[in-house]
């Protein structure tokens, strides 16, 4: 994408290519052709055999190891795991935020090798600057990229609007909620225009109704831009809602343990949670995510937890009950 593409016409051009994978998926549920037709796409995200380790107490902890995924344009893809899987850790190469030692990232045909205006990143805190008003805060990437002040107050209006805050653009961060903060951050990475999108736990902090919400806006704005979305996640709720496919990462070290097909039909609402084969397909999740296989642990302090003596002494009823 170039710089003087606006934000309606991103806007439009994914509506229109994406009419006719949606109609197919909504209509016949047929999760053959629309999976059919999404892998048809080019391909904008590849993995190939990623390992990043760490220095830990004068020895190498492999954080990373061999993975490997393919992308599509347009494709909305969840990664999902246990703590200590590595997958913020993914999302952060990818972004192009942490250098890697072996392995390699392709994004738009081109090897990752640092931050670059082709990925996007949102993060579950709120990265906003205080000092800058909504408006500031959302022009700041155009203006670092040598963009003339009114182009980028031009675009930061048109993505304002998009995401709803157009009559915030004069307010600072501390005086917006939540989840105005993050539609803040969404806007202040798509105005760049990214190929590829990293949101790392982004609703994370906010309160249920509140990340609803932002999952519905979510999704609304990922059908009408075109981007590719990749969405770190530990809710498997989420992880669901919002994907087409879901790569589950094992732990110590963080490899691909599978890549499981989302066969609901889209557009999703939050409504489809309790929906039986959206349960069903949260079940094999997981059973995925918590394999009875033993892991080493991620924090050596956690394999060496004491067992907790009783403070306090038992009446004869608890005694009745603990023995």
């Amino acid at each position: 994408m170039t710089n003087n593409l606006t934000a309606s016409g991103l806007v439009n051009s994914a509506s229109r290519s994406s009419a006719s994978v949606d109609k197919a998926h909504a209509s016949s549920h047929n999760t053959t052709d629309y999976f059919k037709a999404l892998y048809q796409r080019d391909v904008v995200l590849q993995v190939d055999k990623l390992t990043q380790s760490f220095d830990q107490g004068g020895s190498k902890k492999v954080i990373l190891k061999d993975v490997s995924l393919q992308i599509h344009e347009r494709e909305f893809v969840c990664v999902i795991g246990p703590s200590g899987c590595g997958k913020s850790t993914l999302g952060r190469i990818i972004a192009g935020l942490d250098a890697y030692p072996s392995g390699k990232v392709i994004v738009d045909k081109e090897v990752v090798k640092g931050p670059s205006a082709s990925r996007g990143m949102v993060f579950q805190g709120y990265t906003l600057f205080p000092w800058k008003t909504v408006k500031q805060n959302v022009m700041f990437g155009p203006i670092m990229e040598g963009r003339s002040k009114s182009n980028a107050e031009r675009s930061a209006r048109e993505w304002l609007d998009i995401v709803g805050l157009s009559k915030y653009e004069n307010h600072y961060p501390h005086q917006l909620s939540g989840g105005m903060k993050q539609r803040v951050a969404i806007a202040r990475a798509l105005i760049n225009e990214p190929k590829v999108l990293v949101m790392d736990e982004p609703f994370g902090a906010l309160d249920p109704y509140t990340r609803q919400k932002m999952q519905k806006h979510l999704l609304d704005l990922w059908r009408n831009i075109d981007i590719t979305i990749v969405f770190i996640t530990h809710d498997m709720d989420e992880a669901v809602l919002l994907s087409d496919r879901i790569v589950v990462l094992k732990a110590n070290p963080g490899e691909v343990q599978d890549i499981i097909e989302v066969p609901l039909a889209r557009p999703r609402d939050p409504d489809i949670v309790t929906d039986s084969r959206f349960l069903q397909l949260k079940a094999r999740i997981n059973n995925i995510v918590h394999n009875p296989q033993p892991q080493p642990d991620f924090d050596p302090a956690l394999a060496e937890m004491p067992d907790i003596p009783r403070m306090v002494p038992l009446d004869k009823k608890d005694q009745q009950i603990n023995h």
